[in-house]
């Protein structure tokens, strides 16, 4: 949003706790940047419209908008607001990363800024990013097994998931035996001492003070064109 000289800022998001982080955080590090967020709105999971919320909005008038919300699910709102005349900057979370946002959204999704992991546009990645060749690795074999254009974030994820337990969970069962609470303490420790570790979506350094882990090598900017994500240089 800085690059893109964004000053002002409308959120609408979920009024649960995953929109009330986004909320939180976002508020916090866009005012460090010189970003204000000028009108805040809110919507529940099962809501199935959002024009109030929309036209409050857009009569705001902000350079952006930041949709908080996942899958599907994450095109309603985007919609709601494009349909009220939007004609700004749209961004949205890790959480709308899939292909049901252009499925749903259609025309509405167009140019739409989209933050994700690397494994949803493997290929695209430069040769330089750490996670190329697992993320390669995942989605070719991932998509062998369930269609093409199948890859999406959580599966990316979950896969991750089993190559950490497959490096941390050896080093714990040396210190206690599975089922105890000194197997959860050593399985935590291993976590937090396992160092960097390239994956196929990012890159974790888990440590005490950073149970997050994510680095900064991790992350890529979307933007949909044309229907599908790009990378945006």
């Amino acid at each position: 949003m800085k690059k893109q000289n964004v000053k002002t800022v409308g959120f609408l998001g979920y009024t649960d706790a995953y929109g009330e982080l986004w909320l939180k955080d976002f508020t916090a590090e866009a005012e460090k940047n010189g970003i204000k967020v000028v009108a805040t709105e809110r919507f529940a999971r099962a809501d199935t419209s959002v024009t109030a919320q929309a036209l409050k909005l857009v009569a705001a008038n902000p350079d952006a908008m930041l949709v908080v919300a996942s899958g599907s699910g994450a095109a309603m709102p985007q919609m709601g607001i494009v349909d009220r005349g939007y004609k700004g900057k749209i961004y949205q979370t890790h959480a709308a990363a899939t292909r049901d946002l252009m499925r749903v959204g259609g025309k509405a999704t167009e140019g739409t800024f989209v933050v994700s992991g690397p494994a949803v546009i493997a290929e695209q990645l430069p040769e330089s990013h750490p996670s190329k060749k697992m993320a390669i690795d995942f989605v070719t074999a991932y998509e062998k097994a369930n269609g093409a254009a199948s890859r999406n974030q959580f599966a990316a994820h979950s896969y991750d998931a089993l190559l950490v337990l497959e490096k941390t969970v050896p080093v714990a069962m040396k210190k206690a035996k599975p089922g105890t609470p000194e197997f959860r303490a050593a399985l935590r420790d291993a976590f937090e001492g396992m160092g960097r570790t390239v994956l196929s979506h990012g890159v974790l350094n888990w440590t005490a003070q950073d149970h997050w882990g994510f680095t900064n090598e991790t992350g890529v900017m979307l933007k949909v064109v044309n229907g599908e994500f790009k990378v945006e240089q």
